[in-house]
């Protein structure tokens, strides 16, 4: 197993750390403070001057292996680096989610017409987008409780139902949905759903409210949306009736990995914090950093970091070898510990910060809400750990 980055990595990296360095940082004051003064959900100017230098200096779309050259492990160094800036980095390179999965999923499976109209202006950066798969009515950690229909009328398909926590639909940006719906309730259980383009202003598209994550407003949004006889042609349907599951598995292998490595830079950056402001603060006559129970979480933190980034680029490795599927016990894996551990060094973080920990004065109290959210969105941890106590017992179960 050799995690060594090619030389061509290697040289993406020393340009994202510099980048980060004289760009990133420097626009996240700025970024808040417009928020603070405009709609919560309106782009700050910032962003797109953020985008403009990224592209001029070649780091856009890194995560696509066909535009980069680089593997699923390779990247996976990058999208950790983009992490410790979790509301600006990513979309300064054009590597934010929902965008990087639905992008895969047309570069893998969009027909011609379907990537010249959304797949090159999501490569661009002109437009973004949402996968709408979550329905507020059912459990839908089980994807095929998901009652949504798609149903074939003449030379197009009727979409009909109700999802919600829908990141990206709240930005005026989101021009286009990736909607997962049943087209065959008669089907074998996983060959029931689909998914299907439709297009934000569809006659009968409608966003009802953007939901808060722990009181804090996206400006990407997660948000409920309500389909109603929308009508679409039938050329917006993505591959095949019934080939929904087989669609969402070939987008959340990659998009996992991008997923835990940006957590494991959340991570990484409270870690920073909590040891400046340990070996900055005093109580009781001596720096933080001198108490012992600083010193273990300080350890306790790094010593989860380096665990779970293991785990991940080996899982990166395994896609780049097996593809998906021959990793799977694997993502499901990542997809819990990643998420746990960015969690739990922040909580860390927090704590040594005391009050400014919980305010807006640190990133913390953020990166917070958006790593326990990570625990829920893309399958809840018990699903994830089901599947790998699944795979586990499998092999005894056969003998």
């Amino acid at each position: 197993m050799d995690f060594e980055l090619s030389p061509k990595a290697r040289e993406y990296q020393a340009k994202l750390l510099e980048f980060m360095d004289e760009h990133v940082y420097p626009a996240e004051p700025v970024y808040a403070a417009w928020r603070r003064e405009n709609d919560p959900h309106a782009l700050p100017p910032v962003v797109e001057e953020l985008k403009a230098e990224a592209r001029r200096r070649g780091l856009w779309n890194l995560f696509l292996p066909d535009v980069s050259g680089l593997s699923n492990l390779e990247y996976a160094t990058l999208a950790e680096i983009t992490g410790r800036s979790h509301e600006l980095a990513p979309e300064a390179v054009n590597c934010a989610a929902p965008d990087t999965g639905n992008m895969e999923v047309l570069h893998m499976f969009g027909t011609d017409e379907q990537k010249k109209r959304w797949l090159e202006p999501l490569l661009n950066g002109e437009i973004r987008s949402a996968f709408a798969m979550t329905e507020p009515a059912v459990a839908s950690s089980d994807a095929t409780n998901i009652t949504t229909s798609i149903t074939r009328d003449g030379d197009g398909y009727v979409i009909n139902g109700r999802k919600w926590f829908i990141t990206g639909a709240a930005d005026e940006r989101c021009t286009i949905f990736i909607v997962m719906g049943k087209t065959d309730t008669g089907a074998a259980t996983h060959r029931q759903q689909s998914q299907i383009l439709v297009p934000r202003d569809t006659p009968g598209v409608t966003v009802e409210r953007h939901l808060p994550i722990f009181g804090y407003q996206d400006q990407h949004g997660h948000s409920e949306i309500l389909f109603e006889d929308v009508r679409v042609p039938a050329a917006n349907l993505i591959a095949g009736e019934g080939d929904g599951f087989m669609i969402a598995q070939a987008r959340l292998g990659p998009g996992r990995i991008h997923h835990c490595m940006r957590a494991l830079g959340m991570a990484e950056r409270a870690l920073e914090l909590m040891c400046r402001r340990a070996v900055d603060r005093v109580a009781f006559g001596k720096p933080l950093a001198q108490q012992g129970v600083v010193q273990q979480q300080i350890a306790e933190s790094r010593m989860a970091i380096e665990q779970a980034r293991l785990m991940t680029l080996k899982t990166a490795w395994l896609i780049d070898r097996e593809g998906a599927k021959g990793a799977r016990t694997e993502i499901a894996a990542i997809k819990v510990i990643g998420p746990r551990v960015a969690a739990e060094v922040i909580d860390r973080a927090i704590q040594v910060h005391g009050g400014a920990g919980v305010s807006d004065d640190t990133p913390l109290a953020a990166m917070y809400a958006w790593a326990r959210a990570m625990r829920i969105f893309d399958g809840p941890d018990e699903v994830h750990v089901r599947t790998v106590a699944r795979q586990e017992l499998r092999r005894y179960e056969a003998k």
